[in-house]
């Protein structure tokens, strides 16, 4: 594995597999003598937030939230 011009790295699939790193998660960096630690950080709200964010004013279709709940439950 090597640093890129950018100070980029590729975490492996498998690591990243057995610790949920998805895209857009947060993660914290520490050094340890020559090792440095990754740790996935739990803080669910900024990913909830983060969610939301990309989410927020996307609807298109101008229904009253009456008229969406009589569609979702016929």
């Amino acid at each position: 594995m090597r640093v890129s011009t950018k100070g980029q790295v590729t975490i492996p699939f498998d690591i990243r597999d057995k610790l949920g790193l998805l895209p857009h998660t947060e993660v914290s960096m520490k050094a340890k003598g020559n090792l440095v630690i990754i740790e996935k950080k739990i803080d669910a709200s900024s990913r909830g937030k983060h969610i939301l964010g990309r989410i927020a004013g996307k609807a298109s279709v101008k229904m009253s939230t009456d008229e969406i709940m009589k569609i979702t439950r016929s």
